[in-house]
């Protein structure tokens, strides 16, 4: 139980995604399922898997665990992808100029924007009518 782990967190949108990376064969496990099991989206798991190309590690030397909760598809996949990439800067503090050049240590910090008074949604009016 002593097994030293590198961990990340990672937030997109309402989702919140945390990664543990360890010395291992390779496994990728999402809420106890395999990576593409969890994300069938054609281009997720390759999206996910960028912060592994962009340092130059060999994706088989590592056991990852993540734990993924809220928001969907999209918020979730870019969560566990920042998650990684964090991670990967607690393994090894080099990696941050070639993270941060392919983009993949940057927060996106948009979100849902909030419902107004008076409006049906953020920022949809209801119907003028002039009489």
């Amino acid at each position: 139980m002593s097994e030293r782990y590198y961990e990340g967190i990672g937030r997109r949108k309402e989702s919140t995604a945390r990664v543990r990376i360890t010395q291992g064969s390779g496994s990728f496990i999402v809420n106890d399922k395999s990576l593409k099991e969890y994300f069938t989206r054609f281009g997720d798991a390759d999206s996910i898997l960028k912060p592994f190309g962009a340092t130059g590690e060999n994706q088989t030397q590592y056991d990852v665990s993540v734990k993924v909760q809220g928001g969907g598809v999209t918020g979730q996949t870019d969560s566990v992808r920042l998650g990684l990439a964090r991670a990967f800067v607690k393994i090894n503090p080099d990696y941050i100029s070639a993270l941060r050049k392919a983009g993949l240590l940057t927060r996106d910090p948009r979100v849902k924007e909030r419902k107004k008074p008076g409006l049906k949604r953020a920022r949809k009016a209801p119907t003028y009518t002039k009489r």
